[in-house]
């Protein structure tokens, strides 16, 4: 087992009072491994409420007030220590053996144009065994495919636009993988969350909140991962829904800059 340090300082600054909608605090699926209580706090304080979304995320409501204003979080989370699984032998299901509620999971998103991908994805994919393998061959691909660079990032980028491009972030790679999944018949659903430099050399970049995906093969949902395309030790999931849309760590209802953006997620040592 291993404690990873985890939070995030973001400050805003607003010419008026600003509603806010928060998706910052750990997923309930990992909340029972908090060592010590992720706390979402506020200068000036601001009085705040929270509800959980129709994907099972955890959403902080808040008025922010004009001027600058301050979002934080430190607490101290307990994994694993171990790399995300490799299943080969997980199957895919039959359509007609999906539970009800993995449907939605095959349809398309707003960053996820299955219409426009369909015929790519059948003659990229088609000849590769279904399952495991087939997701494989799918984040190969991808992750051969596009280039990363913190530069490249748009936030209005569809899967079809960043495969026609060739480049993106960590949310293209996702992005485009889950379309490919649900091309090929596969239930994919879109991760967001902390992924520190742990059990590799730490990378010279700021850190930042990082996007991956999960397929549903052999009763279950699996982590993969396009741009990296290794398992990875230390994820600390936040939320999840069908593409980024569903999974924005902030959405503001008024006019408001973003003045500094800080995200830690360490392994900590002792």
């Amino acid at each position: 087992m291993i404690k990873i340090r985890a939070g995030y300082e973001i400050i805003y600054d607003s010419p008026q009072p600003a509603p806010k909608v928060f998706m910052l605090n750990v997923h309930p699926s990992r909340v029972a491994d908090l060592v010590t209580p992720d706390v979402m706090r506020f200068e000036p304080a601001a009085p705040s409420s929270q509800y959980v979304d129709g994907f099972g995320n955890i959403c902080t409501r808040v008025i922010a007030p004009p001027g600058p204003f301050r979002v934080f979080a430190d607490f101290m989370v307990q994994d694993s220590g171990l790399p995300d699984p490799v299943v080969p032998e997980a199957k895919q299901h039959e359509i007609s053996d999906l539970p009800d509620e993995l449907l939605v999971y095959l349809l398309g998103s707003r960053y996820c144009d299955t219409d426009l991908m369909a015929d790519t994805a059948w003659s990229l994919f088609k000849a590769s065994p279904p399952g495991w393998a087939r997701v494989q061959a799918i984040c190969d691909y991808v992750h051969n495919r596009l280039v990363f660079g913190y530069g490249y990032a748009r936030p209005t980028r569809t899967a079809r636009e960043g495969h026609i491009e060739g480049r993106g972030v960590c949310r293209d790679f996702a992005h485009l993988a889950i379309t490919f999944c649900r091309c090929m018949n596969i239930p994919a659903r879109y991760c967001t969350g902390y992924l520190g430099d742990i059990g590799i050399p730490p990378v010279d970049e700021p850190m930042d909140f990082s996007a991956w995906f999960e397929a549903y093969l052999g009763g279950q949902w699996y982590t993969f991962d396009a741009r990296y395309n290794i398992p990875r030790i230390g994820r600390v999931l936040v939320a999840r829904g069908r593409d980024a849309t569903d999974v924005a760590i902030s959405t503001t209802f008024a006019p408001s800059k973003l003045v500094k953006f800080n995200v830690l997620s360490d392994e900590a040592k002792g």
